[in-house]
């Protein structure tokens, strides 16, 4: 089964990091973002990506091209140009970049994406969030129920840390836990093809008309994932990843 990235968004809210590349390239422990997300999937045999790009796709592009090159040893002659190279440090994943346009919104992007696919079921996710979810699971969940869309809903974490007492005395202290509170589109989706078919144009914003139809006829389901979820909006959530990774402390860490 093939999974879908939208990673072609501007990344406004995180101009720090996205002047020259994309948010989904904004590195994360010396990889980008993109890559630990593609490496969750593959880590439990989903193999092959299309990746939906816009802004500034031409850095995905670039960095794909050469990641065998600038993940290897290599023998350069010089005199001829001739360039070996050592070891295979390469995953074996497919990577299809798919231009889907620099002001195309999310729904247009899904549309192409289908569309290239074909009639297959596919999992979509976005460029920007981390997840300890399985994929696995998800899709095992989805076949289930036999509709058209499934969700995964998640409990995003908390801004600050969670306190609980009796009279004055703390009696449990747990920084920057996931809420107990509502549930969130944790953005981690598996598809049929005909949920395309609720996507008009390539204005459309996937998060707003197609999902709101797809629930009111009865076509959308939710995976309900309790476990680690985190997204990358601003530059407060680079560093959170940032320190999490750096400690070992990276719930959706894979080796």
């Amino acid at each position: 089964m093939k999974v879908a990235i939208l990673a072609g968004g501007l990344g406004s809210r995180l101009s720090e990091e996205t002047t020259l590349k994309p948010k989904p390239m904004v590195e994360i422990g010396g990889q980008p973002i993109l890559w630990h997300i593609m490496n969750g999937y593959a880590a439990r045999g989903f193999k092959e990506f299309v990746i939906a790009l816009g802004y500034k796709g031409e850095v995905i592009k670039s960095y794909f091209l050469n990641y065998r090159l600038h993940n290897a040893s290599l023998t350069i002659k010089l005199k001829t140009g001739d360039v070996s190279v050592h070891g295979d440090p390469s995953h074996d994943w497919t990577v299809h970049l798919l231009d889907t346009g620099l002001d195309t919104q999310t729904g247009g992007r899904v549309k192409r994406i289908a569309q290239f696919i074909g009639p297959e079921t596919f999992m979509l996710t976005y460029g920007d969030g981390v997840c300890d979810i399985d994929p696995g699971q998800l899709v095992e969940f989805h076949r289930s129920h036999g509709k058209l869309a499934t969700v995964t809903a998640v409990r995003p974490p908390a801004r600050f840390g969670n306190l609980q007492f009796e009279g004055h005395q703390v009696t449990d202290f747990e920084e920057k836990p996931q809420t107990s509170a509502g549930w969130i589109n944790g953005g981690f989706f598996v598809l049929e093809p005909g949920a395309a078919d609720y996507i008009e144009t390539s204005e459309t914003i996937w998060e707003r008309e197609p999902l709101e139809r797809l629930a009111r006829d009865g076509q959308l389901v939710a995976f309900r994932h309790p476990g680690f979820w985190q997204c990358m909006d601003t530059l407060r959530d680079v560093r959170l990843l940032e320190s999490l990774w750096a400690e070992g402390r990276a719930p959706c860490r894979v080796s």
